[in-house]
């Protein structure tokens, strides 16, 4: 067996002792089924050697980091030691935003980041996360990807770059921490906030907030030296596990039901190189695919539940929750519609994925866009 077989299997083995990974699999199996035991031990009797890729999330800690290290670490037992991910927390190999480049040019084999970062790059990357006023909730981009075309568009897309976009991945809302009450669309003029770029920076700056683009392990430094007074990031159980709750006193939210009005489902994904992707059996890569569908599911779930918890903690901590009204996501709309237009209008790829996108919005199962909303705009196919 050769030395990185051996270390594979060296991993797998600590992994197997391991009690936390130990209960982390106990809990997959009994919430996803499959997570664990549908597609394990499908190794290839032909392969000499464990193939291993170097995985690097945006997850800077919290559950999150945790969740993905776990998975990636059980990955070598469900193969059969055919495949392994070797997992990399924020900024562990590159910058959150050099991930792109890092799987393209094969510093890394594969990433798991915040799909937005790469708006610069790529228009369509706003469509292929959530968006302000866009859809809401997370069966309704499973619907997006799995059954109207959004996965097979991100391949394509994904693919001008050589690599390849295996799947989303879920992990909930996005919230607003603030050294000030935001209590209405007007407390954010003025405000020094961190965003994530995009769409969704536009939509404050046309609010009158003065943005910021800084990676989630940059935020909580600039809140603590007051280079910003406003940031948006994660959801409850990360965004404390990080001490946001030491920098700042008030957490901003939309109306009850609507937790944060422009990242309702915040998205992450699983993109490879093409390279260390087309390496693989057809078998194998549909595991791989299959396997970031299931965990999807069960990283959800486990941060929503850690975030139950957390709430508990900021309340501790003397954290103030307060929530925007009806009129001020009317208002938000007023401002967003105009912006879906002109992103989608940036090129070919995010005009036909707002296409389809705004086609479901439109139709009788959601009924978020009526026709008097979009007078006047046009979006070029």
């Amino acid at each position: 067996m050769s030395d990185k077989a051996d270390r594979a299997v060296s991993s797998a083995e600590k992994s197997a002792q391991d009690p936390e990974r130990r209960s982390f699999l106990k809990t997959s199996a009994v919430a996803g089924g499959a997570a664990v035991l549908g597609a394990p031990w499908i190794r290839n009797a032909r392969a000499a050697q464990t193939t291993t890729w170097k995985v690097q999330t945006s997850w800077p800690g919290g559950i999150g980091l945790e969740i993905f290290k776990a998975w990636c670490n059980g990955i070598v037992e469900k193969t059969g030691g055919e495949l392994a991910f070797q997992p990399f927390g924020a900024k562990d190999v590159v910058g959150e935003f050099q991930l792109f480049d890092a799987v393209k040019n094969g510093v890394l084999d594969a990433m798991n980041p915040f799909t937005l970062y790469w708006a610069g790059r790529m228009p369509a990357a706003v469509f292929f996360s959530s968006y302000p006023m866009g859809l809401r909730n997370p069966h309704e981009w499973d619907v997006f990807y799995y059954s109207l075309g959004g996965l097979e568009l991100a391949r394509e897309l994904f693919g001008k770059f050589n690599m390849h976009y295996v799947g989303p991945i879920h992990h909930g809302p996005n919230i607003i921490h603030s050294k000030v009450p935001i209590r209405s669309i007007d407390d954010f003029r003025g405000r020094k906030m961190r965003l994530p770029g995009g769409m969704v920076a536009e939509l404050f700056q046309a609010a009158g907030a003065k943005t910021t683009l800084l990676p989630g392990s940059e935020i909580f430094p600039a809140l603590e030296k007051g280079t910003i007074d406003v940031a948006d990031y994660v959801g409850p159980a990360i965004n404390h596990a990080l001490g946001f709750h030491q920098v700042t006193k008030y957490i901003s939210m939309g109306p009850p039901g609507f937790m944060s009005i422009y990242q309702p489902v915040d998205l992450m994904d699983l993109t490879v190189g093409k390279k260390s992707w087309n390496a693989l059996s057809d078998k194998m890569k549909q595991f791989v695919e299959m396997e970031v569908h299931v965990y999807s599911d069960l990283h959800h779930a486990a941060i929503q539940k850690a975030d139950q918890e957390a709430w508990a903690k900021f309340d501790a901590a003397g954290t103030e929750v307060t929530r925007l009204s009806q009129d001020d996501v009317e208002a938000f709309t007023e401002l967003a519609v105009p912006l879906w237009f002109k992103w989608a209008n940036k090129d070919s790829g995010a005009a036909r994925a707002f296409k389809i996108q705004l086609d479901y919005m439109m139709s009788g199962s959601l009924g978020y866009v009526t026709p008097d909303m979009i007078e006047g705009q046009k979006l070029n196919l």
